[in-house]
């Protein structure tokens, strides 16, 4: 029965491991198990999606990839176009209002 005992105890599954979002990035140090998260700005990474519209047009019969090919630079545009709006959005300086001093007679 002891070695049952001990058996149970050397074959216990291995811990799992922590996700990178399940860690208390406030206490982290060099020396912890994960590195830390990525400097703010960095953006994401965009790599699978493209790998996932490339398997897709790939997938496509030749007959409609020039369509999807307009598709995606149309999607593309536009969300240069909603980026280039915010920028300029951000960039313009609030009105000043300009008060007149109107005599009291």
């Amino acid at each position: 029965m002891t070695e049952h005992r001990q058996s149970d105890q050397t074959h216990r599954p291995p811990p799992r491991e922590r996700r990178w979002d399940e860690v208390d990035w406030d206490t982290w140090t060099p020396d912890s198990e994960f590195p830390p998260p990525p400097p703010p700005g960095s953006g994401p990474n965009l790599a699978p999606l493209f790998a996932l519209i490339d398997v897709v047009r790939s997938m496509l019969p030749r007959e409609l990839r020039a369509q999807f090919n307009s598709l995606v630079r149309e999607v593309l545009l536009t969300l240069r176009s909603l980026i280039d709006w915010y920028l300029e959005k951000l960039g313009r300086e609030t009105p000043s209002t300009q008060v007149e001093d109107i005599p009291i007679d």
